[in-house]
């Protein structure tokens, strides 16, 4: 890791995957859904072209990256969703949020999570969501100490 302590934010790009991918999979869940090969399997960068491909500037699909020094060290998806309900409010959607194993306990994820609170606002979003497995106690209590509140039951269905 680098020597650097000061976290900078910045969206992803396709050079940035493998780091993605190893933060991804540097996780009890992600290690069993994931593949950090080298080489990545295409299928990784064919999902970050139709990300890009979906993302405009005022609706981003995009990875938000935490950086520390030169090494990327969190992560997570933000997604702007336009919608008809809630009068037809802007929404934010986050997923794959993962923080380094090597510097978790330095609240990185917390600044990773207010800094896409702030981009969302700044975009118009008037609600920020995501899910979280059930397992994930700690993380659930992560998240209730940022303000979130378990309000909603998700559902899921693999296909």
């Amino acid at each position: 890791m680098s020597d650097s302590t000061e976290i900078a934010f910045r969206y992803a790009t396709r050079d940035d995957l493998p780091a993605i991918v190893a933060l991804l999979a540097d996780d009890e869940k992600g290690k069993t859904r994931e593949e950090f090969t080298d080489p990545l399997p295409d299928a990784y960068y064919a999902a970050f072209d139709a990300m890009e491909s979906q993302s405009t500037e005022a609706l981003p699909n995009k990875y938000l990256l935490a950086v520390l020094g030169d090494d990327v060290v969190g992560c997570l998806q933000l997604t702007l969703i336009a919608g008809l309900s809630r009068r037809g409010q802007l929404r934010a959607q986050i997923e794959g949020v993962r923080v380094s194993s090597k510097v978790r306990g330095q609240k990185i994820g917390e600044k990773l999570i207010t800094e896409s609170i702030s981009i969302s606002k700044l975009l118009g979003a008037v609600l920020v969501q995501f899910t979280t497995d059930k397992t994930r106690k700690d993380a659930h209590r992560f998240y209730e100490r940022l303000g979130f509140v378990a309000s909603h039951e998700g559902m899921k269905m693999a296909l």
